[in-house]
């Protein structure tokens, strides 16, 4: 009755997943078009400049939109693999295969012993919600990476450490997958791999860390915490603009270097206080090392001056990885989060225009968007502190008529 019953549920899963990946490959393709802004320019304009420059040898220095680490170039050159499509076309492909690979990751770890299955379901559930816009970033080439270095952390900790290591060069935040890790070879593979791929990089292709400058530079996007309160000054005669500046739609006027000092605060405060757990941390399950990535990347996502929405795809993938196992603490941060994608999708690309225009409608779905992460981090980084810090709970202590019971048995 059981493997009937896991049959099924398998088969809704992947039934779930062909449909609603479908729904995004046609979204994408412009069979149907989805509401609001088109999300694929990015790769039809953006990454195919990017591939074309770097398919000289160098990385694109004179683009202040570059602000990514060196194997980015990697993910962006990638499309040239299917070289039997056009360069968009590939790209999203190679997108699909990545959501296939996590899919597949979850399934593998999902099915077995003493683990779940409803990890998948985060994975096959929460993508859809973002709608198309997952399909055309290479974030969730990075996820598929770091859910495969989550999912070998246990066993294998040198493989999570060298993939791992592998995503921080692709994307940054995977560096925060290490933050639970205890077993020297996870953070000795991860050193050994970044330094390798970034000498590499250096010796090979000119620029491989310009992007630091760049990033350094960003100032806060309409869609950030700190950007909820500019849209509230706006609305009370503030006279800052929303403009597209260094690649994204960010504030520009007086104030706005303040409320970006402030996110940075904010982000220090989240790294202090992910530094104090892992100093009193004293119970480490099987699920905790993903638990603690999820938390670490929850914190610093929600206190960025930048929340696109392509950064809930990492989440789900964490969330997914956590929710693979039993004793996860996690499961009502993870549906906030779930929540947090269905309302980012409707406030990009949906109803992006009125998010420009900082007037009610706008503003009220950043407050949704951004308040269920909020919530998500606090109750998240609670759990994960509740589960891990203190003594462990001390074993039931016989009743006294138990006790009697036992010393007046014969021996």
């Amino acid at each position: 009755m059981e493997t009937t019953g896991t049959r099924r549920s398998l088969a809704w899963l992947v039934g779930v997943w062909v449909l609603t990946r479908t729904a995004l490959l046609l979204f994408v393709f412009k069979v149907y078009v989805f509401p609001g802004p088109d999300v694929t320019s990015d790769v039809s304009v953006i990454y195919h400049d990017w591939y074309e420059v770097l398919r000289t040898g160098t990385f694109p220095l004179d683009d202040v939109t570059w602000q990514y680490p060196p194997a980015a170039a990697l993910a962006v050159l990638a499309p040239a693999l299917v070289f039997w499509l056009d360069y968009t076309s590939a790209f999203f492909v190679l997108a699909f295969c990545a959501d296939l690979v996590v899919l597949l990751l979850l399934l593998y770890a999902g099915l077995r012993p003493g683990r779940l299955v409803r990890g998948a379901w985060v994975w096959v559930a929460g993508v859809p919600l973002l709608g198309p816009t997952v399909y055309a970033r290479y974030d969730v080439m990075v996820t598929a990476v770091a859910v495969a270095a989550l999912l070998a952390g246990a066993r294998r900790p040198a493989l999570m450490g060298a993939l791992t290591a592998f995503g921080a060069m692709l994307k940054v935040w995977p560096v925060l997958l290490l933050v639970a890790a205890r077993r020297r070879g996870a953070w000795l593979w991860a050193a050994l791999t970044a330094g390798a791929l970034a000498a590499a990089f250096a010796v090979a292709m000119p620029g491989a860390f310009a992007f630091l400058t760049f990033q350094r530079d960003r100032g806060t996007e309409v869609e950030s915490l700190g950007g909820l309160v500019l849209h509230v000054a706006r609305q009370n005669g503030w006279d800052g603009q929303v403009l597209l500046n260094y690649g994204s739609v960010e504030f520009l006027g007086p104030y706005v270097d303040a409320v970006s000092t402030a996110a940075l605060a904010l982000s220090a405060l989240a790294f202090g206080w992910l530094l104090l757990w892992r100093l009193r941390a004293r119970r480490f399950a099987p699920h905790t090392l993903a638990d603690a990535a999820f938390v670490a990347v929850l914190m610093f996502t929600t206190t960025s001056r930048v929340i696109s929405p392509q950064y809930l795809v990492w989440l789900v993938g964490l969330a997914a990885v956590c929710l693979c196992f039993r004793g996860s603490p996690m499961r009502l941060p993870v549906a906030l989060v779930l929540a947090a994608c269905l309302a980012t999708v409707l406030e990009f690309p949906l109803w992006f225009a009125h998010v420009v225009a900082s007037d009610a409608l706008g503003v009220t779905l950043l407050f949704v968007r951004n308040g269920l992460l909020v919530a998500a981090t606090v109750l998240a980084a609670r759990a994960l502190w509740r589960s891990t810090t203190g003594r462990p709970a001390p074993l039931p202590v016989p009743r006294r008529t138990e006790r009697a019971r036992e010393t007046s048995l014969p021996s």
